[in-house]
């Protein structure tokens, strides 16, 4: 994921910042509680393509 495209997205519900899960190939935003696919390098920021956090990964640091 280039960072500096990175840099410019958000969260579409909270409008927080976004962190990249290259394991996952998603963007997770803590402070909505969902994670975005990245599908073929694309980003689908859509909030009925996202999935819930579960408690671990809302808690876990990176």
């Amino acid at each position: 994921m280039d960072k500096k495209l990175l840099s410019l997205l958000v969260c579409p519900v909270s409008k927080a910042p976004l962190e990249y899960r290259e394991d996952t190939q998603e963007l997770v935003c803590k402070a909505s509680g969902l994670a975005y696919p990245v599908r073929d390098g694309i980003p689908v920021m859509l909030e009925s393509e996202a999935r819930q956090l579960t408690a671990e990964e809302k808690l876990e640091k990176k």
